[in-house]
């Protein structure tokens, strides 16, 4: 496995690239295959499945050895993990999924996605807020982007039924990690991000030829 620590943007928030993170990805995809897929929860725009056990128990002690190079002390604790797959075409996406979000307010929480396709795929990109010059957000930045954003939104109009790609009147984007097969994302949570979908996605819902991620959240304690 190799890994590589890189900064994202004025505000330098670290990003851990770790490829080669599981030792049996081949193995993984077949427990995709065999697993029951439901909806996503929390705007999540495709489905969720959950992992085998063992996924977490061979993984945590990566995930906490690039947590600490990434200088966030404490012990880890999962929040939540899954598989998914994102399945909701354009036009069906409500304006939160239009838009870069982030996934927690604090600093210890962190945000994993490992993805799983082997032709790679769409990856992962980070933006700034425009008017703000916001990169992540906090308890006490969150009250002024989400007003500032929402009467943008009155002003310019809602995002088009995409995907966001690249730049946007609203947001500029700041970095982007290409998917690869078997490598693996962690970044902090409240960095504002999207998946980087191609317009041109095919949005499957089957495991063998969708975006199969594994994403997950986790807390510094």
């Amino acid at each position: 496995m190799s890994a590589g620590l890189h900064r994202i943007g004025r505000e330098a928030q670290p990003l851990v690239v770790l490829d080669g993170f599981a030792a049996d990805p081949d193995g993984l995809r077949e427990a995709a295959m065999a697993a029951g897929f439901g909806p996503g929860a929390n705007h999540y725009p495709g489905i969720r499945a959950p992992l085998p056990e063992a996924y977490l128990e061979a993984q945590l002690p990566v995930i906490a050895e690039a947590v600490r190079a990434m200088g966030v002390a404490g012990e880890l604790r999962v929040i939540d993990a899954s598989f998914s797959i994102v399945t909701t075409p354009p036009a069906e996406l409500g304006v939160r999924q239009r838009l870069p979000h982030v996934d927690a307010f604090a600093e210890n929480r962190i945000a994993l996605v490992h993805y799983l396709s082997p032709e790679g795929g769409d990856g992962t990109a980070f933006y700034r807020h425009r008017s703000t010059g916001f990169e992540t957000i906090d308890e006490s930045r969150a009250p002024i982007f989400f007003d500032q954003l929402e009467a943008e939104l009155r002003m310019r109009g809602m995002p088009p039924a995409a995907y966001i790609a690249g730049d946007t009147p609203l947001f500029e984007q700041i970095g982007h990690a290409e998917a690869r097969y078997n490598r693996a994302l962690l970044y902090p949570s409240w960095l504002l991000h999207s998946g980087a979908i191609a317009p041109d996605a095919a949005l499957s819902s089957d495991p063998a030829a969708g975006r199969l991620t594994v994403t997950g959240f986790l807390v510094a304690e």
